[in-house]
């Protein structure tokens, strides 16, 4: 079924475009396509009267504000802190500045952030997205928009993770199923 939704209450938002997880060795879709596709994406969805959201992962000096329970698999990060050029956007995405770049502290951009509240003051209706990683940052977040009522669309080709298994899990089975599944190439005809 094609893709339609009117573009002025639509968003796009990419889920931590930045350094520190484009660099890490990302699938099905590896950075330089992965970017190049969410550039493309997010010229139509403007072009088209649209708004674009960027979320950024970060944490205060220390992790402070890190989550500590007890896990079997620990976030891995930097002793230290995390370096600013690992918290920094891909210079790609950073160029269309975005209407909106929220930071976050855990998987979803809707907890602890405000972003539902900047989607409805936009009167948003439609919340396509898209990022890094599938099945952690992105399921998060759209499964926290449909819980918000959003009309929300994971754009398929905009997405990836640590894994090709990873990625397709929650694209073949978890995500249909508070979403629409479709590709950059349906969101941008519609923009049309």
């Amino acid at each position: 079924m094609p893709l339609a939704f009117d573009p002025r209450s639509t968003a796009l938002l990419l889920i931590d475009p930045q350094n520190w997880t484009l660099g890490l060795p990302i699938r099905p879709y590896a950075k330089a396509p992965l970017i190049e596709k969410m550039v493309t994406t997010m010229q139509a969805l403007r072009d088209a009267g649209g708004t674009l959201i960027v979320s950024r992962a970060a944490f205060s000096e220390g992790y402070a504000d890190m989550i500590r329970t007890p896990v079997d698999v620990v976030l891995n990060v930097p002793e230290g802190g995390m370096p600013d050029e690992a918290l920094a956007l891909d210079p790609a995405v950073a160029a269309l500045q975005a209407e909106l770049v929220l930071t976050k502290r855990q998987w979803s951009a809707f907890y602890g952030t405000e972003l539902d509240l900047q989607l409805r003051r936009r009167a948003i209706r439609t919340l396509l997205i898209g990022g890094v990683m599938t099945n952690f940052g992105v399921e998060s977040t759209a499964r926290d928009a449909w819980q918000h009522n959003y009309e929300t669309v994971v754009v398929e080709d905009l997405c990836s993770s640590l894994t090709h298994d990873m990625h397709a899990f929650s694209i073949e089975q978890i995500l249909p199923r508070v979403a629409r599944v479709r590709s950059s190439a349906d969101v941008v005809s519609a923009c049309h």
